[in-house]
C-alpha cells in the first residue's frame, strides 16, 4: 500500500512551458462562414456593412467579440511576453512566458498561471491582453481573447529633429507612462536607430509598426509586468494627445493605417 502524503505536503509542479512563438496570422485560423455573431456590431461585420477595423475604432464602439478582429484585421501576429521565470536548481531564473503562483491550502499547493500576449499588424494597430488560469492553455486563450478585445490604434511619424524624413518609422512626439514605481518615456529616434528599449517593450513597439525609438526608464524596472503596463499607457497617449493639424504634415503622421495631412 502506497504511503499517503501528509496534509500540507507540497510537490513540485512540472509546468508545460511553451517557448515557441505563434507566428500564424489570425486570418488563417478563422472562418467567416462558421461564425455566428452575437452582437449587433458582429452582425454588421459579417454582413459586410463594416469593412475596416478603423470604422469601429474611430467611433469608439466597444468590441465584444474577438471574431470581429479576426474578420477585419489581416496579417496580425501574436507574441507572448516573458513575464515569468523558471524554478529549480539548474534552470532557475530563466525567463518564461508563464508566471506561476501558488496558493497554499490544507490539501496542498494550488498552482495558477498568468500570461501576457501582444497582437499587432505592424501597421498602427496593437492589443495587449492578460490571462490567468489554473492551467497554461486556458490562460493563453484568455490572454489572446482579451488582446483582441483591447485592440487600439496609435500614431506613428518622424518626431526626431535629427531626421525630418516625414516617414512613419518612429513616433511623432515623446510620450510617457507609469505603473507602480516604474515610469517609461518613449522618445522619437532618427531613421536607422532601431528600437533601443527593453526586450518586452521592443516586442510591443515592433507589433505596432514602430521601427526606431529610444526609451528612458525609472523605478523598479525588473518588475516586468509593471513595465509592460507602463509602456501600454504610453502608447495609448499617442492617440489621446491632441495634435494640431499644422504639425501633421511636417511630422509625417499616420494614425492607424491612414496618413494625416494638413
Amino acid at each position: 500500500m502506497a504511503d499517503t502524503p501528509p496534509i500540507g505536503h507540497t510537490e513540485e509542479v512540472v509546468t508545460p512551458i511553451e517557448e515557441e512563438k505563434i507566428d500564424s496570422t489570425l486570418k488563417s485560423q478563422f472562418s467567416t462562414e462558421k461564425w455566428k455573431p452575437k452582437t449587433g456590431l458582429g452582425k454588421k461585420v459579417k454582413a459586410g456593412q463594416i469593412k475596416s477595423i478603423r470604422e469601429i475604432l474611430d467611433t469608439g464602439e466597444r468590441i465584444l467579440e474577438p471574431e470581429i478582429v479576426d474578420a477585419l484585421v489581416q496579417n496580425a501576429a501574436i507574441e507572448m511576453m516573458m513575464i515569468g521565470q523558471a524554478k529549480g536548481k539548474f534552470g532557475g531564473g530563466q525567463r518564461r512566458v508563464f508566471k506561476q503562483t501558488q496558493k497554499k491550502t490544507a490539501e496542498g499547493n494550488k498552482p495558477s498561471f498568468a500570461i501576457c500576449v501582444t497582437i499587432g499588424n505592424k501597421n498602427g494597430l496593437i492589443g495587449i491582453g492578460w490571462g490567468k488560469s489554473r492551467e497554461t492553455v486556458p490562460a493563453r486563450e484568455k490572454a489572446i481573447r482579451n488582446a483582441k478585445l483591447n485592440l487600439i490604434k496609435i500614431r506613428r511619424g518622424c518626431g526626431s529633429w535629427q531626421c525630418g524624413c516625414k516617414e512613419a518609422h518612429s513616433i511623432p512626439f515623446e510620450v510617457s507612462g507609469k505603473c507602480g514605481s516604474v515610469k517609461i518615456s518613449l522618445i522619437p529616434a532618427p531613421k536607422g536607430t532601431g528600437l533601443v528599449v527593453q526586450e518586452e517593450c521592443k516586442k510591443m513597439l515592433a507589433a505596432a509598426g514602430i521601427k526606431d525609438a529610444w526609451s528612458k526608464t525609472m523605478g523598479q524596472t525588473r518588475t516586468t509586468i509593471n513595465l509592460i503596463k507602463a509602456c501600454e499607457e504610453a502608447l495609448k497617449k499617442l492617440i489621446a494627445t491632441k495634435l494640431p493639424e499644422r504639425y501633421a504634415e511636417s511630422l509625417g503622421v499616420k494614425e492607424g493605417e491612414t496618413e494625416i495631412s494638413a
